[in-house]
């Protein structure tokens, strides 16, 4: 059997997890947890950048997060509207790509125009692609998928054809898939993409997950030995 032992990770997923939780254990809004996630995730994007990362894509919104309540739904698309014009200018000076995958069209038109004009604005970046997955849920983009195929793409349907129907089109499948608020299982995030990534579990809620704790996570795959059934 061959075997490949790992180095850095080249691309990472992260279920931010634990927001609310974050935010009601400090007698905190709903929304303050999100608001300090989505200033870790800015955090994290550099951290990634420095660990050798290129490609981070986060589970931001999934499309079960619709059935919350319409008050909270109604903050975080506010504040993905803010997330997306604040971070700009940092974006683009450091080289940084922005794109977001999911069900984009239930967005607020408001989100949207922002969200698109971010990733047009950042499209040249090089130095690491941030993905969001907003309004994501890997069966809905496995089923979308499968409305993409043609007949013709039916009959002699191979795994590299159907990957490119996929909203990931084009992204390398995530080496590292951590997910973070001690939960341990992966809530309809990448299922075609995670089944060879080497998965991490953190009690930490994400506002207060760290450099020292990824950087752990890190470490750990990197002494990983690897063989994808060779």
């Amino acid at each position: 059997m061959t075997e490949t032992v790992t180095s850095a990770p080249k691309t990472v997923g992260i279920i931010l997890d634990g927001n609310r939780r974050w935010a009601k254990e400090r007698g905190l809004p709903t929304i303050e947890g999100h608001r300090n996630g989505a200033e870790n995730l800015q955090t994290c994007v550099g951290l990634a950048r420095e660990a050798g990362v290129r490609t981070l894509i986060v589970y931001g919104f999934s499309t079960e997060n619709w059935n919350r309540t319409e008050e909270e739904v109604f903050g975080f698309m506010e504040l993905i509207a803010f997330f997306a014009e604040s971070i700009k200018t940092r974006a683009i000076e450091a080289g940084t790509r922005v794109r977001f995958i999911g069900k984009l069209d239930m967005l607020p038109a408001r989100t949207r125009e922002k969200i698109d004009a971010l990733e047009a604005e950042t499209a040249k970046g090089t130095s690491i692609t941030l993905v969001v997955a907003l309004s994501y849920g890997g069966r809905a983009e496995i089923l979308n998928a499968i409305g993409k195929l043609s007949e013709n793409e039916r009959a002699s349907l191979t795994e590299e054809l159907f990957a490119s129907k996929l909203w990931t089109a084009g992204m390398p499948d995530p080496d590292v898939i951590i997910r973070t608020g001690g939960q341990q299982r992966l809530s309809n995030f990448l299922p075609w993409q995670s089944v060879y990534s080497e998965l991490f579990f953190t009690p930490t809620y994400w506002p207060a997950f760290s450099k020292e704790e990824f950087d752990a996570i890190l470490a750990t795959y990197a002494t990983r030995v690897i063989n994808k059934g060779k």
